[in-house]
């Protein structure tokens, strides 16, 4: 480009991001960090050549095929796309990337995390003790499920299912099963001692726990119906940090209410940031506002990723990590 990129950021990103943009190419920046409608979104595509965009901007065939158009490149700070319109941006020749294999470490972290917490029922124990009900120890207070030697059922066994594999079988002796599109490599089986299962409803059946880390596409949409939750195990527990769609919350709360499933610990929602109601309203459902790479270290890493792309489109480079 002759003239500077014009380059439009859509939410606030980490300092050290923000001021790179904006010292090295003048980037207009989200300063009130509100998110952006469909209007404004086809605003800033007439305006940009370059759009950093996030999973909250509903990228989707309206607003890509409106005109004026100037965008360019859309560099996506996440590595889910979901909320971009990839067959749209194909049509119209509009390159996308993502910024993956940043985040895998952190989010299988808080996938433990909520593991732990749902079994040990320290969300319940926490709001006791914060509103001041706790009377004391007693030997039935509160007991939850052990973790540690129990079965854990991984659905999509890509960086990040088999980050969590890792930690479930070598910190907690966990029995590890997964399924998947593909069939992992044998070392990577090796690493946890996971064990391929092809059918999903026979994963479910001999899972203890059920951690989702598939990507949201129109065939894992509602993945997770009524027949998924009859088959799995009494007392069994899901574990969400993947995508809010991927889980039928209709049909968990049904499972919820009819008191054979265990509970649930969700990082992300169908429709979010919408919560549907009846989820907040049970004890055994742990409940995180999509915190899963929520670190300094991967959002920065996450925002260096973007930046990486952006530079390499700039120089007409092969961009690192292109969607479409």
């Amino acid at each position: 480009m002759d003239q500077p990129p014009r380059i439009i950021v859509t939410r606030r990103l980490p300092d050290a991001i923000e001021h790179h943009l904006v010292a090295t190419w003048g980037a207009q920046l989200n300063r009130d960090d509100i998110q952006l409608d469909e209007k404004q979104l086809t605003q800033a595509m007439a305006n940009a050549d370059i759009l950093l965009c996030t999973l909250t901007d509903p990228l989707n065939a309206r607003v890509l095929d409106a005109q004026p158009r100037s965008v360019k490149l859309l560099a996506n700070f996440g590595v889910g796309y979901n909320h971009i319109d990839l067959a749209a941006a194909r049509r119209i020749g509009l390159p996308v990337t993502n910024t993956p294999g940043v985040l895998t470490e952190d989010t299988a972290d808080l996938t433990m995390l909520l593991m732990l917490a749902v079994a040990r029922r320290a969300w319940e124990g926490n709001a006791e003790l914060r509103r001041g009900a706790w009377t004391g120890w007693r030997p039935t207070h509160l007991l939850g499920r052990r973790v540690s030697g129990k079965t854990l059922g991984i659905v999509g066994f890509g960086r990040i299912g088999q980050a969590v594999a890792r930690r479930a079988c070598n910190g907690f002796g966990m029995n590890v099963l997964y399924t998947s599109r593909t069939r992992a490599s044998p070392e990577a089986e090796h690493s946890s001692a996971a064990r391929y299962v092809p059918e999903l409803r026979e994963l479910l059946s001999q899972s203890d726990f059920v951690s989702l880390h598939c990507p949201a596409t129109a065939e894992t949409r509602h993945l997770i119906g009524p027949s998924e939750f009859d088959a799995m195990q009494p007392g069994a527990f899901l574990i969400n940090t993947a995508r809010g769609d991927v889980v039928d919350e209709a049909a968990l709360i049904a499972a919820l209410e009819g008191g054979k499933f265990g509970g649930a610990a969700l990082d992300v929602y169908d429709g979010e940031p919408r919560v549907h109601a009846s989820l907040l309203q049970f004890p055994q459902v742990v409940t995180l506002p999509h915190l899963g790479s929520a670190t300094i270290e991967s959002r920065e890493a996450m925002g260096w990723s973007a930046v990486r792309n952006i530079e390499a489109f700039l120089r007409k480079e092969p961009l690192p990590d292109r969607v479409a």
